[in-house]
């Protein structure tokens, strides 16, 4: 028997995203409300009828929509930041650290991760876990999205041919709704310093974190660090790291070169004098960084093929 599947939001960017994957699958029946959606009633049935909710809603309808659920049976994913750092809940980043996936599968309340915190968690918690990085160093994130990462508003100034820039840098107040969700699941102690900007383009991303390899403790070597990530991600279905002899012979990296995918991919670029790197996430912001990242949760919820609906 199908399991059902009720997604609140489905009509947001990411909720069509999720509704794409799904609705093809045979395992998998899905609840729709159509224009009912506005109805307050319809929606409580829905979240209280299904076996899973994937909730793609702003933080504080997000939590309503949380409490309007009484049945205890009913699992949960939730896409906004509203309870990414909630203890309660369990992260939703399943290559993060060992047992993640284990704890996914077993949760009740699963917060999906922000796009750009999957790419900075994925280049930086291997390495502060290892003791490359200390969790007292002062960390710093650069990361341009396409703009679809900005939602309806955003992807509508962009399309709408009246001179969106070509670039643009935000977040300039160092306040963004990320931060404690980055410094939190890498293990940091300081609040990481993050720099968002947005480009052109609808969707793909890259998260960088330069350090200087000289300056750190152990003056780690490029091999050093390469290896670590490596080793974190050996075993990672979605997740994989360049060969060092590939990234050196790259002039450049397309953000969106894993469009349409739940991959993401993670390089180590160095200097000959081995003093600095340059770490670089590429994923698609509406995959590994949202909607692929909530459906391989789900699969794992419910105990199905961890790469259903992903290919």
């Amino acid at each position: 028997m199908p399991h059902s599947i009720f997604i609140d939001g489905e009509a947001g960017t990411t909720g069509l995203e999720i509704r794409e994957r799904l609705e093809r699958r045979s395992d998998l029946e899905l609840i729709l409300l159509g224009d009912r959606r506005r109805d307050v009633e319809a929606r409580r049935e829905a979240l209280n009828s299904a076996d899973a909710v994937v909730l793609c809603l702003p933080d504080d309808a997000a939590r309503e929509a949380v409490a309007m659920i009484d049945s205890p049976a009913v699992r949960v994913i939730d896409a906004s930041t509203a309870f990414r750092v909630d203890p309660a809940w369990t992260y939703g980043f399943p290559e993060m650290a060992p047992g993640q996936r284990e704890r996914i599968a077993t949760a009740t309340r699963v917060s999906n991760p922000g796009c750009y915190p999957t790419g900075f968690i994925g280049l930086v918690r291997p390495l502060v876990s290892a003791g490359i990085i200390p969790a007292g160093w002062p960390v710093t994130v650069d990361a341009v999205s396409g703009y679809s990462g900005g939602g309806k508003t955003m992807i509508a100034e962009f399309e709408s041919g009246e001179g969106a820039p070509p670039y643009r840098a935000y977040g300039l107040s160092l306040k963004h709704k990320h931060v404690p969700e980055m410094t939190r699941h890498t293990g940091l102690e300081r609040p990481v310093l993050f720099a968002p900007a947005v480009g052109a383009y609808r969707q793909g991303m890259l998260v960088e974190v330069p350090l200087h390899l000289a300056a750190l403790p152990a003056s780690p070597s490029v091999e050093v660090v390469h290896g670590a990530l490596v080793e974190a991600y050996a075993d990672a279905r979605f997740v994989e790291v360049a060969a060092l002899e590939e990234t050196e012979a790259m002039s450049g990296i397309d953000p969106e070169g894993l469009n349409s995918t739940n991959r993401m991919r993670l390089h180590v670029f160095g200097d000959r004098d081995g003093e600095q790197a340059r770490l670089v996430a590429l994923l698609d912001n509406l995959g590994k960084g949202a909607s692929g990242a909530a459906v391989q949760n789900l699969n794992l919820m419910l105990g199905l093929d961890e790469g259903a609906g992903l290919a």
